[in-house]
């Protein structure tokens, strides 16, 4: 059809078809996401009529067709609506496993104090100062250490090397077991360092003793926690919620037989933690054999990959295990805080109340969190960034949502949650007062629980790591110490310094999502996974395989 004998009504829309460079069945290939190259996204779709459609049409025909295909960029607001829809399944096929797990094992620390409290007030007590010891310098440890596998397992698994990941999970393993040795010798001179820290004796010795025989359960979380990350990276959540849900079930009878029928006392309690936990163990290495999951990825148990190339990972481990031991020691110090208030008593009670909630609530953003990990780190490593970012953005709005409806929980449950707890009403009373700012200290904690998630999957732990030490200790613990002790507020300062910590902290990691450059993430994932591929590789360095530092952006 010569261009001169078009209708004069179609005439102003000529020029589309003179830049016409894509047929309409690759627009919407493109809309589809069905690109090979991920690089399509970065492109402006926009669709042009053909020239038939402007030479045998008027303008009033044609402009229905340029409002239904419409010029939107990268993606066809239908297709990103599913998309959405689709993210929003997938983030939730790993989270509700991961719900459900933690909340059995949230189940399993009741257990194991309620089994400590019918021992008495001093086994209570002495059991209650080793958990928390054991939290600061021992488990917080484990799992942040663990996670720094995270990044380079998920993002394997979406690149396909699957090679990659039983070597980095033999390497980690390996990590964690050597970083058992310190911590063991820690936990054995317990007492020594609880005296010398002023104390009481007997609670120092009950303590010591707990630790003593809660050393075999080091060695085992040491062992399950690479063990999850391995399998949460590759999508799976079931086996993980089974096992904990079979384990628990065996964690009171197993406690009544070794307190109570063997007379073991807070000797018992521990011991039942480690026999639960080697349950959870044994029913994961039952279900990897069974179900063949890791036939793609192992090629056998090799000393040398074990404690070879070791410094990827610690790149990635240390400042996720700082990451997150800042977090866990803020809680500590806050029951620290709080003994030192002027009504101490019912401050430290009102606390590990207080605690005991948002451990709870915690449940649920942590889940999330370890989810949009997974994700993210597939995408990357399957070289899809703009699936990554859509990833990162849809769970960081289901953070906020969640933040909502836990703040909701806590104002609901001000006066039923400390009456559960206990009976004396000025503890009661305080722990009532304080409540809705706890939920107000949520509204932060999700969003920025999710976004450290963002920032694990795509290999930036140090700056998650910054974050953190900057909003809890340079503006919360500040901000904490000012209005609980000099402006006389209390516990409820206390806990508005948390709120301006997290506030700060979720903020930060918003802004950081948000400005990521996901191409030159994609970039990094392909760095990363290729550093070291084989333990068969000669003379040849990580730097030599692949000549690019891993570097945060």
């Amino acid at each position: 059809m010569d261009y001169d004998k078009a209708p004069a009504s179609s005439a102003p829309l000529l020029c589309y078809a003179n830049n016409l460079s894509k047929s309409k069945e690759s627009i919407n290939k493109d809309l589809l996401g069905q690109e090979e190259d991920s690089q399509f996204s970065q492109h402006q779709l926009t669709w042009r009529p053909t020239l038939s459609e402007v030479s045998t049409q008027s303008r009033s025909s044609t402009l229905p067709r340029l409002f239904r295909y419409g010029f939107y960029k990268d993606f066809h607001v239908s297709k990103l609506v599913s998309q959405v829809f689709e993210e929003i399944k997938q983030l939730y096929s790993i989270a509700l496993p991961m719900i459900i797990t933690g909340l059995l094992i949230y189940g399993k620390s009741a257990i194991s104090m309620l089994f400590m409290g019918r021992l008495g007030k001093e086994a209570l007590a002495g059991g209650s100062l080793s958990i928390g010891f054991a939290n600061i310098t021992g488990y917080s440890v484990i799992s942040g250490l663990a996670m720094g596998m995270e990044a380079i397992s998920s993002q394997a698994c979406g690149a396909k090397q699957w090679p990659l990941m039983a070597q980095t999970l033999q390497r980690t393993t390996a990590i964690l077991a050597s970083a058992c040795i310190p911590i063991s010798l820690l936990w054995l001179n317990v007492e020594r360092i609880l005296l010398f820290c002023g104390q009481d004796p007997t609670m120092s010795s009950i303590a010591s003793t707990y630790l003593a025989f809660s050393l075999p359960d080091l060695l085992f979380q040491s062992l399950i926690s690479p063990l999850k990350i391995y399998l949460r990276s590759q999508n799976i959540t079931l086996p993980l919620m089974i096992s904990a849900l079979f384990s628990l079930a065996l964690h009171a009878p197993i406690n009544y037989f070794l307190v109570y029928h063997l007379g073991l006392g807070i000797r018992g309690v521990a011991m039942a933690v480690a026999v639960t936990d080697l349950n959870l163990l044994a029913i994961l290495l039952l279900y990897l054999c069974f179900s063949g999951t890791y036939r793609k990825s192992w090629q056998g148990w090799s000393l040398r990959c074990c404690f070879d190339e070791w410094k990827p990972i610690l790149m990635l481990a240390i400042p996720s295990c700082i990451s997150v031991c800042l977090e866990w020691w803020w809680y500590e110090l806050m029951i620290v805080l709080s003994g030192l208030l002027w009504d101490a008593a019912e401050a430290v009670a009102a606390m590990g109340i207080l605690i005991q909630a948002t451990s709870l609530v915690y449940i649920f953003p942590s889940s999330l969190s370890l989810a949009v990990s997974t994700r993210v780190g597939n995408m990357l490593g399957a070289n899809q960034p703009g699936k990554a970012k859509v990833s990162a953005l849809v769970a960081l709005s289901c953070a906020i949502f969640t933040s909502f409806i836990a703040m909701s929980f806590m104002t609901t449950m001000r006066n039923a949650w400390g009456q559960a707890f206990s009976a004396d009403k000025a503890i009661v009373s305080l722990t009532a007062m304080t409540m809705p700012v706890v939920g107000l200290c949520e509204l932060g904690n999700c969003p920025q629980t999710t976004g450290c998630g963002v920032l694990r999957g795509s290999a930036r732990p140090t700056l998650g790591a910054n974050i953190n030490l900057g909003s809890f200790y340079a503006i919360g613990l500040p901000i904490s110490v000012l209005m609980g002790f000099f402006m006389d507020m209390g516990l409820l300062g206390l806990w508005l310094g948390l709120v301006g910590a997290q506030t700060v902290c979720a903020l930060v990691m918003l802004l950081v999502t948000l400005r990521t450059d996901w191409v030159a993430q994609a970039h990094r994932a392909r760095a990363l996974t290729g550093i070291y591929m084989d333990c068969e590789v000669g003379s040849k360095t990580p730097e030599e395989l692949i000549p690019v530092k891993l570097v945060d952006y």
